[in-house]
């Protein structure tokens, strides 16, 4: 494998946790401020980023890489209201979806075909990040202000449910 393409992703095992530890900081934050819905829609986003953790792990165990752990920096950032991690999310996914980005061009430029079949799950699964991250903004928008109108909102997101990532899907 390409050595460029390796350690970008190796890199990205590591984003994709603290990915994790982010949305476990605003689980916690929701579950603080008595928001269940939001704690589990939180909770489960970073079960989620575990897993991808583990399919970049998996991959670069598959083709015969070493893997690197860092220390994962704990989240740094401010919490004002119940609107902020929503916004936060939005802003971490863009970054996270530029990340995917440059590891596929990576990939493109050394020929690894096989590297960028791997890649196009993530390619979409960024959109769909992406696409639920404004979706909570725009509901938090339309009925965060008004209490009946959060506590459905909240209830809504306490129905989320784990399931396991899989390239298959």
């Amino acid at each position: 494998m390409d050595a460029k393409l390796a350690q970008l992703l190796r890199e990205q095992v590591n984003h994709e946790f603290y990915s994790a530890y982010l949305y476990l900081k605003f689980s916690a934050y929701y579950g603080s401020v008595g928001l269940d819905g939001f704690e589990n829609w939180y909770r489960v986003q970073a079960q989620e980023e575990r897993d991808h953790a583990m399919m970049f792990y998996q991959y670069l165990m598959d083709n015969g890489e070493e893997i690197a752990f860092e220390a994962i920096k704990a989240p740094d950032v401010e919490i004002k209201d119940n609107s902020a991690p929503l916004s936060l999310a939005q802003a971490h996914e863009k970054f996270v979806t530029s990340l995917i980005n440059n590891i596929y061009a990576a990939a493109a430029e050394a020929k690894d075909y096989r590297a960028m079949q791997f890649l196009d799950w993530f390619v979409k699964e960024q959109g769909e990040e992406e696409k639920n991250a404004s979706d909570l903004i725009q509901k938090m928008k339309l009925f965060g202000g008004d209490s009946k109108g959060l506590y459905m909102l909240n209830s809504e997101l306490k129905a989320r449910t784990y399931t396991p990532a899989s390239l298959n899907a």
